[in-house]
């Protein structure tokens, strides 16, 4: 995996130093992770922008906010992802390359917490729970 870390690799070390919220982009095959304080960031797509690639590029990472305790999970499956068709076959494969991928990619900031999936973002989660009745 490669790192990018906005905007560089001191600030985001003093930032887990100081367990201050991360927001993470990690790239739907693994291959990059996008780092930045939340503070110097604010939302995802602002991240991306910052980190010099395009904002309507956000379809294609996992989206996190982590630190010490927890990560959360903006869990918004893009009807796009993977090109499959199924949605209940897609939201099953988004869930289960998310966490692994995430959980790789929270390994390289020696980040060993649970994965959350916040309320606001149950709504495909709660789909996907509901369709392997």
């Amino acid at each position: 995996m490669k790192i990018i870390n906005f905007p560089n690799k001191r600030r985001i070390d003093k930032s887990i130093k100081n367990d201050d919220p991360l927001l993470m982009l990690i790239s739907f095959d693994g291959a990059t992770v996008i780092v930045g304080n939340i503070d110097d960031c604010l939302e995802h797509h602002i991240l991306l922008k910052k980190a010099g690639l395009p904002e309507t590029d956000l379809e294609k990472y996992y989206r996190v906010i982590a630190n010490k305790t927890e990560a959360s999970w903006t869990y918004v499956c893009p009807a796009s992802y993977l090109n499959i068709k199924n949605r209940e076959f897609r939201l099953k494969k988004y869930y289960e390359n998310g966490i692994d991928e995430i959980e790789r990619a929270l390994k390289l900031l020696n980040y060993n917490v649970p994965i959350d999936i916040p309320q606001r973002y149950r709504r495909h989660f709660d789909a996907l729970k509901d369709d392997s009745r």
